[in-house]
């Protein structure tokens, strides 16, 4: 054989072996794709809406700019006029922040047969063609020119409160994968959320388009999740399965945007000075809080919850978890309304325990309309809206701690005030209550309530933790790490430790004190009541916060220690009755960190019968209707405002740092 032959049969040999191997060896996967249109940021997602049965009319789209083959359109399905367009998209950019005029230049508009040109909004020259496909709903889009396929948009934000774990893209069938897409900022996620002309509410989707995060905690289809602990997320696997509470909230038409970091193990954890222990700061950075200053603990556990429900308006509601205080404290910190709702209305599978016996799922809102409707879904038939019903509100109205006259204090006159109107309007009295004396006399001989109930809760939540999380945690992470132990910060370390101090028999004794105290609280103060439009006997409030802005996270404080004692945070943990946070307003504070007044939250805690969440939710609503209270905004202040971190230098005309020397 020549050796030009034999050459040639080595390569025809390569060639076949690369043939073969291609198929099985080489993978190539879109992960979406992200560009800027008119600075601004957006994301194209891999997952068509739909295709144009005539992909030949993008020939007459050479104007319309174009990326790797890509071209910014519209899709209107609506029946509408021509000249009617602009009017739409003033309309469209007025209610969605991800929707600009820039993508009128080509419009696919139902029911037109031939291509026409029209001024549309910002005085946009609109080339507007036919569209034959009736599925694909209404919106800005990208065409991918080759194809005809139509990709959904989504406009990318900067998680700059450090609010989020990982930020997802909500895949069409239901489960998620992580957003393959980053924009500048420091040390910070990229967050992208769809349009919200992609979607439109029905009976069956009452959440259709509404943005949501997700406490780091809840397990999501296609996710890895955290807990707050870098070893949990790198030791498991994604996940399967989403459970049921998350998966209610996508069937009613939510959209999951991404995970939101808890403090670890969603035990209660402290922000404090620089990078140190006892807070969300060892494995994951705090998330900061907006209000004021920008650098109040934002409280936990969940924490990126609240920082992100009082920073970001692209952001609708953030779905949290309370098992002692872990929505309220973020809630009362942030200004913002937040539940822990009756014990048990929903199912809490594949989600992270801190205590069977207490844990509950709840939201962080700004919007109560919002919140009456999540409620709906998440609680289903445990809940009742009271949205077209007129209450029945009870008359008497409980108080626990509240100030007896304002002093000096803008806060105590501000609490003071809201009572007074909270009574007037349900046309009830205030009642001052000390529970400890009321037990005292329940209970002639007995324990105090504070001897009754001063270890309870710790008992509860570390006896369950370490069975339920921390020993099948170890146990795995020593199999694949040689019998080593994993991180976990000092919080939850303590806990656990007393948990393990504790015999067994512990677990039920706490059981039985938190029943006891449950039976006479409940038979005593906030009684159900047949009436669905009154539903519990009593109103019961405490002050959630006072606006001080003395909560800095730039302090060193003493290490953790088991969460023992009893307070009003703990009635409705032990008595599993709803507890709702309503911001009443704000009030000025000098800051240490700024040298200037600054404005914090003041907020109140309001607890009704076990079963009568919808009545407090009800309640909020006709506070903020009646002009008692208002619905907060995002910003520095619970009126809106630059958070003062964000604000930028180029407005006041400076435009960079000199450096001299």
């Amino acid at each position: 054989m020549s050796p030009s032959r034999s050459l040639l049969s080595v390569c025809s040999l390569a060639l076949s072996f690369l043939t073969a191997a291609s198929p099985s060896s080489a993978q190539l996967v879109s992960t979406g794709l992200s560009v800027t249109f008119n600075d601004v940021y957006y994301f194209i997602s891999p997952y068509s809406a739909g295709r144009l049965e005539d992909p030949s009319t993008s020939v007459s789209l050479t104007k319309v700019p174009s990326v790797f083959g890509f071209k910014p359109v519209t899709v209107v399905q609506d029946a509408v006029a021509r000249s009617d367009l602009s009017a739409l998209f003033a309309n469209w950019t007025a209610i969605d922040d991800v929707f600009q005029p820039a993508f009128s230049q080509a419009v696919f508009l139902a029911g037109v047969s031939c291509i026409s040109k029209r001024a549309t909004a910002d005085g946009v020259s609109s080339l507007v063609l036919p569209l034959n496909n009736t599925g694909i709903p209404s919106g800005p889009y990208f065409l991918e020119t080759a194809t005809g396929s139509l990709y959904p948009v989504y406009r990318l934000y900067e998680d700059f409160a450090g609010s989020f774990t990982e930020s997802l893209l909500q895949k069409p069938g239901g489960d998620f994968e992580i957003l393959s897409a980053q924009i500048p900022g420091s040390a910070s996620l990229t967050v992208g959320v769809p349009s919200r002309l992609y979607y439109t509410k029905t009976a069956a989707k009452p959440l259709a388009g509404i943005r949501i995060g997700v406490k780091d905690i809840y397990q999501l289809a296609g996710t890895k999740g955290s807990n707050g602990n870098r070893a949990w997320y790198n030791l498991y696997p994604v996940n399967n399965e989403t459970g049921t509470a998350i998966q209610r909230l996508v069937d009613a038409g939510a959209q999951i945007v991404g995970l939101q970091k808890p403090s670890q193990f969603a035990n209660g954890e402290t922000a404090t000075a620089d990078w140190c222990i006892n807070s969300l700061e060892v494995d994951y950075h705090s998330p900061f809080n907006p209000r004021g200053d920008g650098y109040q603990d934002p409280s936990s556990s969940s924490s990126g919850a609240g920082t992100s429900i009082a920073s970001y308006d692209w952001l609708d509601i953030a779905i949290g978890s309370d098992t002692g205080g872990s929505i309220r404290g973020p809630a009362g910190s942030q200004g913002i309304f937040g539940n822990r709702p009756s014990h048990d209305l929903v199912s809490l599978d594949h989600v992270m325990p801190l205590s069977t016996a207490l844990d509950t799922a709840g939201f962080l809102v700004r919007d109560p309309l919002i919140w009456d409707v999540a409620n709906s879904v998440l609680y289903e038939e445990k809940y009742t809206s009271l949205a077209t019903v007129k209450p029945n509100y009870p008359k008497t109205v409980y108080t626990l701690g509240f100030p007896t006259s304002a002093g000096n204090s803008a806060a105590n006159a501000m609490l003071l005030n809201f009572l007074n109107a909270l009574t007037q309007f349900v046309g009830g009295t205030a009642t001052p209550l000390n529970l400890a004396n009321e037990w005292a006399t329940s209970n002639a001989g007995g324990p105090t309530l504070t001897q009754l109930l001063n270890i309870t809760y710790a008992t509860l939540i570390s006896k369950e933790q370490v069975a339920l999380v921390r020993e099948p945690f170890y146990r795995d992470y020593a199999a694949v790490h040689d019998g080593r132990l994993p991180f976990v910060d000092p919080a939850p370390i303590a806990r656990w430790a007393f948990g393990d101090s504790l015999p067994a028999s512990a677990l039920d004794q706490a059981i039985q004190n938190k029943t006891l105290f449950m039976d006479w609280f409940n038979a005593k103060f906030l009684v159900p009541v047949s009436d669905p439009t009154q539903c519990s006997s009593g109103l019961m409030l405490y002050v959630a916060n006072t606006g001080s802005g003395n909560s800095l996270r730039n302090r060193y404080i003493s290490a953790p220690t088991p969460p023992f004692g009893f307070s009003s945070g703990r009635i409705s943990v032990l008595a599993e009755v709803p507890d709702h946070v309503l911001p009443i307003g704000q009030v000025a504070s000098k800051s240490s960190v700024t040298n200037h007044d600054e404005y914090f939250p003041v907020a109140v805690d309001i607890m009704a019968a076990k079963g009568c969440d919808g009545l407090l939710v009800k309640l909020a609503q006709d506070l903020v209707n009646a002009g008692i209270i208002a619905i907060p905004e995002v910003g520095a202040t619970i009126t809106g405002g630059d958070i003062l971190m964000k604000r930028r230098a180029e407005a006041m005309g400076i435009e960079h740092v000199r450096y001299v020397g």
